[in-house]
């Protein structure tokens, strides 16, 4: 009736799942463990990497872009690659983060101090701007790559530049490395900072940049105008650890050395040299422009170069029923009229799952077909929990029982249905075409309401646990002290009484940290965000306190309710309301809450400010990992907008984006910046330890924190948890249903 596996779980009565750990901590584990990982770590699906690989080329200059020193150069990153860099020279340093978001697109935010700056008054002057890139020409055997730039094209406009550059490879003798060198020169036309020396021409007239403006707003009537001038280098990349770098620079630099004393140019000719530290670090020595010494290192981390190779447990084989069935008896389906049966395959598959991080919701069972229900706690790829559960099924249901349904379940609501046919899993396991072929006879539909007929798993509700983990957080861009940060502990716990329910709350305790003496507020708008050194003041804060309920009202229709204390500044009351078919790319939402403002304390006092605040939100999957949002409407301040945002987001949990806001705030009451923009990050914790997880660790950098185009920090917010078991997600990552 069953297959040999089933019996050694008879004996067992009742299981239990493990809490997780908190996330801050195993990050904390990760930074010390992972070399002692890497080196030790034996299973059957890691791959050992070689001692020293780099991470693909190109080299970065010193405004965090691919070029040679001070000069671009026509060359992409890798796609998906994320660089930050530390550059500086004659009293100047800069802070970069570049993403190659497309093959041929990348785009770069920078963060500038300049000391001395005494035409203007500044001890030090600081600083933000955003370049883009985009490639016109790839680079093919007798062409160059030919690249187009805006450097600086939304900030005050002081490093602003347009430029069109070509660059062309060379391969050179291997010269004591493993693998041969290569020779790269480049040349190009530079407008605004990169046609101010040695200009040739001029292509219309160029406003002066205002230093004293807000900023944030696009110049784009002075782009590829005023002056332009020839720039040129070379690379060497000698080896896999080497290299060096010459160029002739048009930014002559007017404001430092002409307009202040920042330093002394004497030369437009800069050198340098680089090694690579590792493979993902990079250092730089330089002497630029006659008279300054300078230096940058680089780090590279690109999604499909993790830190460890992942290392995920083998799964167990499937056991054909042609192994096992010795007679035709075997395969009749009278098992399913005993109830006791039932229960005991019930019981088999929730200790199968349970190794596997899966907790079994529930089973409906007869005699043909099984539709089990499971959260998964350990994967990040729902795709590989949904094959290790059809494996699971495959090894412990009876013979007769042919179709397999899979539901996976999060927040108490089903995400989608996979149903795939038994007999198609055990003749596919070994296809060289398996995932393909398998997805070809696989149904993804909604996930219909629960069955009566039903079996729930025992104990699971209700549920409590708690967590320890340590925080950060972070203030950018305070003048007087650009990066201000607060470190601490959180004790997490959350109670779910039933599915769907939770009722959770954090305990934050500061241990250090200096974001209490960040600059006053002078914001025209209700300090909705702009008071974050008000809230820093206390070490002890109760971060959230809040009860939610999460629940499908149709097979695409999902809701969600939240009271409490949501975050550190707000509480009150949200809805929202979601439609997500599984197929579609297209999902519509609306959500609404009334907040209040909490007191500085963050106990359980408020202040005077409340608001009803909503959005209207349209989501829309573009293929390739892209995922388009607008919203639309009232914000924390009483504005109204809409917020454009594009994120990309890996197989592995890599996410990277970028956002901005449009309200009825006009750029002077909004302050520094005209209007809120920015960008963020997530990096999956499985990609740097190597091992299964569905935790990740991240933030949202602002050029500058305003009140206007913000909103509330609602737990559980729907969309981002259901488009990650819907079709697109799933047959993306179709591949992992086997492993």
């Amino acid at each position: 009736m069953y297959p040999p596996l089933a019996g050694q779980f008879f004996r067992a009565a009742r299981w239990r799942i493990a809490r997780r750990p908190g996330l801050g901590l195993a990050v904390a584990v990760a930074l010390v463990a992972a070399p002692l990982v890497a080196q030790n770590q034996v299973t059957s699906t890691a791959v050992e990497a070689p001692s020293f690989t780099p991470l693909p080329p190109p080299s970065l200059n010193f405004f965090g872009t691919p070029g040679l020193l001070d000069m671009p150069s026509a060359e992409m990153m890798p796609d998906g690659q994320f660089t930050t860099s530390y550059t500086w020279f004659g009293g100047q340093g800069r802070i970069n983060l570049s993403f190659q978001a497309l093959p041929w697109l990348s785009a770069s935010f920078r963060y500038n101090s300049i000391k001395d700056l005494n035409l203007y008054g500044f001890s030090t002057y600081y600083d933000r701007g955003f370049d883009v890139r985009v490639r016109l020409l790839r680079e093919r055997r007798y062409l160059p790559a030919v690249t187009l730039g805006l450097q600086d094209f939304a900030g005050t406009g002081v490093y602003a530049g347009e430029y069109i550059v070509a660059t062309k490879g060379f391969d050179t003798p291997p010269l004591g490395g493993a693998r041969a060198g290569r020779l790269k020169l480049s040349a190009g036309l530079g407008w605004g900072r990169l046609g101010s020396h040695g200009a040739l021409g001029s292509s219309g007239s160029r406003v002066p940049y205002d230093i004293n403006s807000t900023g944030g707003s696009l110049s784009y009537d002075q782009w590829f105008r005023g002056d332009f001038a020839p720039f040129a280098g070379a690379e060497w990349q000698i080896n896999e650890r080497w290299g060096l770098k010459a160029e002739y620079s048009s930014d002559a630099y007017v404001i430092e050395t002409q307009q202040s004393n920042v330093f002394e140019r004497k030369s437009s000719f800069n050198f340098g040299a680089e090694y690579q530290a590792s493979p993902r670090t990079r250092l730089g020595a330089y002497y630029l422009y006659g008279s300054e010494f300078g230096f940058t290192a680089q780090i590279q981390l690109n999604p499909y170069h993790p830190s460890i190779p992942m290392s995920v447990p083998a799964p167990l084989p499937i056991v054909p029923r042609s192994d096992w069935v010795k007679s035709r008896a075997d395969w009749s389906g009278e098992w399913a009229q005993s109830q006791d049966n039932r229960l005991a395959v019930r019981d088999q598959l929730a200790l199968q799952l349970a190794q596997d991080g899966l907790i079994l919701e529930s089973l409906e069972l007869d005699s043909g077909r099984a539709e089990v229900r499971f959260r998964n706690t350990r994967y990040r790829s729902d795709a590989l929990a949904v094959g290790r559960a059809a494996r699971a099924m495959s090894r412990l249901m009876p013979a007769s029982v042919e179709t397999f349904r899979m539901v996976v379940v999060r927040s108490g609501m089903g995400l989608s249905a996979v149903e795939i046919r038994r007999s198609d899993l055990e003749a596919l396991e070994f296809d060289a075409n398996a995932a393909d072929a398998l997805l070809a006879v696989t149904g993804i539909g909604g996930a219909a309401p629960l069955p009566e007929a039903a079996l729930l798993s025992a104990d699971l509700y209700p549920a409590f646990s708690t967590s320890i983990s340590p925080y950060s957080s972070p203030a950018f861009f305070d003048p007087a002290r650009p990066f201000r940060l607060d470190v601490g502990v959180d004790f997490e716990a959350s109670y779910a009484p039933a599915p769907g329910w939770i009722i959770a709350s954090t305990l934050r305790q500061r241990l250090a940290g200096n974001v209490k003496g960040g600059r006053a507020s002078n914001s025209a708008l209700p300090h909705v965000r702009t008071d974050q050194a008000l809230y820093a003041q206390y070490g002890t804060t109760l971060e959230n306190l809040y009860v939610g309920r999460s629940w499908k009202l149709s097979p695409d229709l999902y809701a969600r309710s939240s009271l409490g204390l949501f975050e550190s500044m707000y509480g009150g009351l949200s809805g929202e309301l979601l439609w997500k078919p599984v197929a579609s790319p297209l999902a519509l939402g609306i959500e609404a809450s009334y907040v209040r403002q909490r007191d500085y304390d963050q106990r359980f006092s408020f202040l005077d400010y409340s608001i009803l605040t909503g959005h209207a939100s349209a989501y829309y999957e573009l293929g390739g990992g892209y995922l388009m949002q607008l919203d639309a409407g009232r914000y924390l301040a009483g504005d109204y907008g809409g917020t454009f945002s594009l994120d990309r987001t890996f197989a592995n949990g890599w996410s990277v984006g970028g956002f901005f806001t449009l309200t009825d705030v006009s750029a002077e009451e909004f302050g520094e910046g005209s209007f809120d923009k920015g960008f963020r990050f997530q990096v999956p914790l499985d990609w740097m330890l190597g091992k299964p997880s569905r935790n990740s660790f991240g933030t949202t950098i602002r050029p500058v924190q305003r009140d206007g185009g913000q909103k509330v920090h609602v737990p559980g917010r729907l969309h981002g948890q259901i488009r990650e078991a819907h079709r697109a997600s799933l047959v993306d990552q179709r591949a992992r249903i086997w492993e």
